[in-house]
């Protein structure tokens, strides 16, 4: 049952990384008027796609595993540790290809973590195959997979939380909405500023939409001018609308 939980995350990293670079490829395309902002969506789509299948295999495996707990299957540890090993070499090179990206981007992040939950995984096979060839303890088989989809649970969880976030337009959680307000309001001319919206459009790509209220006498050009340069200058924001 380890082998098939370490095995079952291998898929999904599979899956991952073809979504991940289908994503990518798409986002690439022109905008066009009846998708204006492109497809840069798609990769929260895959990366949302990643973290739902990865739940899916946990659960599986921890339901599979109490029955193993109950009822044990023998095992030959001999080959799970041979393949294990294979396992663990793939997902090694996996995280070093990867490791750069996942900085970057959200859907390559999700990949990364799949394939270095995967090694820490392989490893975890690795000394459970160890250990049953050497005692014969068949319990240690489903423990290590028990172990497995309880290690990949959490990252699963972050990634589906971060995802759901951008696709519900939240804010993004580098900026703080009350000083970029307070930013904003700072530039001279501006009286008030109001209708603020900050969200994210893929993985580092951040928009803004607000209202400003101009003090009387004020230059509109010279201050929208000089509220465009303070929110990209002082904020992580690409596209303004004010």
């Amino acid at each position: 049952l380890s082998l098939i939980a370490d095995a079952g995350h291998m898929l999904t990293d599979v899956a991952g990384l073809v979504l991940a670079l289908g994503a990518m490829k798409l986002a690439e395309r022109r905008p066009s008027p009846r998708r204006t902002w492109g497809y840069h969506r798609v990769e929260i789509l895959a990366a949302l796609t990643n973290a739902l299948v990865l739940a899916a295999v946990a659960g599986f495996i921890l339901t599979e595993a109490w029955d193993r707990f109950r009822s044990p299957r023998p095992v030959d540890g001999v080959p799970v540790l041979a393949v294990a090993v294979v396992g663990l070499l793939v997902n090694l090179v996996g995280a070093l290809l990867l490791h750069a990206g996942s900085r970057k981007s959200l859907n390559v992040r999700g990949a990364y973590n799949e394939v270095l939950a995967d090694a820490v995984s392989s490893l975890g096979v690795i000394a459970g195959a160890a250990v049953i060839t050497a005692t014969g303890w068949l319990w240690v088989d489903p423990l290590v997979a028990v172990a497995i989809a309880l290690w990949v649970l959490p990252r699963t969880w972050a990634l589906l939380r971060e995802a759901v976030h951008v696709l519900l337009e939240g804010t993004p959680p580098e900026v703080d909405l009350a000083a970029l307000r307070a930013a904003m309001e700072a530039v001279p001319g501006v009286k008030t500023v109001h209708d603020l919206h900050v969200w994210t459009l893929t993985s580092g790509v951040h928009a803004l939409s607000a209202h400003a209220i101009l003090r009387e006498g004020a230059a509109h050009g010279a201050v929208l001018d000089a509220l465009r340069t303070r929110v990209t200058g002082d904020f992580p924001i690409s596209h303004v609308t004010v």
